[in-house]
This record gives structure tokens, sequence and C-alpha cells, in this order.
């Protein structure tokens, strides 16, 4: 199965159940079906909206300490190249050596700092997504729909603008975040 047509098979089954559980209530009774956009939701919503700050500064820090290693190095590259004839080979060797030394904490700390960027990313995407699912299913219980689905995941094509929740989601979300406070 490929990754595409995978997602649409998901839904596709998720609309069947929805449909078998609802069709023994009333073969007259029509689905109600609501729709999220959660990403939206996650980058408009206040909480988000912080959260999304707090890791354009971490990444500004990150970048500021990835150009000032790059410096560090550029200033060894440029005395090596400069007085390679003039240093002794001790001077020469462990010129080489600092800047290998420099090089290789640069790479690591670009690999740490990328990974530990893409987990509170994650971490952080996640714990409001998990809130919002407490405003998603206060609002779905109030407007009787049976089925919620998120723009995001659901490889949704098309759907009628009405029923979707991302709005009302971020204004209860945003209130209930501001009443925690």
């Amino acid at each position: 199965m490929s990754q595409k047509t995978a997602p649409v098979i998901a839904v596709i089954a998720v609309f069947a159940a929805a449909c078998a559980l609802a069709s023994p209530l009333s073969a007259q009774q029509a689905l109600k079906v609501g729709v999220i956009n959660s990403q939206r939701a996650f980058e408009t919503s206040s909480e988000g909206k912080k959260n999304a700050a707090q890791l354009q500064e971490r990444n500004n820090k990150i970048k500021s300490d990835m150009a000032r290693m790059d410096n560090e190095i550029k200033q060894i590259e440029t005395k090596i190249n400069t007085q390679r004839m003039t240093l002794s080979p001790e001077a020469l060797m462990q010129l080489q050596s600092d800047l290998d030394k420099k090089t290789t904490g640069r790479t690591r700390y670009q690999e740490d700092t990328a990974r530990d960027l893409q987990k509170l990313q994650y971490d952080i995407v996640q714990k409001v997504r998990t809130e919002m699912v407490g405003v998603v299913d206060a609002i779905a219980k109030e407007k009787g729909l049976d089925l919620v689905l998120d723009l995001g995941s659901s490889g949704v094509v098309y759907f009628n603008k009405t029923i979707e929740i991302t709005d009302e989601v971020i204004k209860r979300y945003d209130e209930a975040q501001a009443a925690k406070k």
C-alpha cells in the first residue's frame, strides 16, 4: 500500500464504520460530520503562537551558536592557510588538531540541537493537540456531530465550509488556556 493511498483508505474505513454505526439508528437520519484544520488551529491559537515563538527563539540561538562556531573554524583555516610556510610542524599539527576538534564539535552540536529541536517541536504540538481534543469533543457533542475529520491528516479533498469547526475550536481553546492562568 503506498503512502498516498493509506490515508484515503483510513478515511474511507472511518467513514464506513461511522455509517455502519449510524445506520441502525435510522435510515432517514443523516450522518453529521465536522471538519477541523488542526494545523491552522495550532498556528493561530494563542498557545500555539506562544509555542511557535519559543521554538523560533530556540532556533535563533542555535543559528547564532552555529555562526560563532563557523567563524572560529574559518579563523583557524585562515591561520593555517596564511601561516603554513612559517609555522613549525608541531604548531601546524596543533592548528590542524584544533580545526578537527572544532569541526567535529560543530557537527555534533548541529546534530544534537536538530534532534532536540525536533523533539521539542513534536512534544509541543502533541501537548496542544491533546489539549484541543477536549475542546473538539465538547463542540462535537454540542453540535450533535457523529464524526470530526482533521484536514491535515484525513486526506479530505472537498468539504462544505459550513461544517468546519476550526475557528470555534481556536476560540474555545484560547479561552480555556486563558482561564488556566
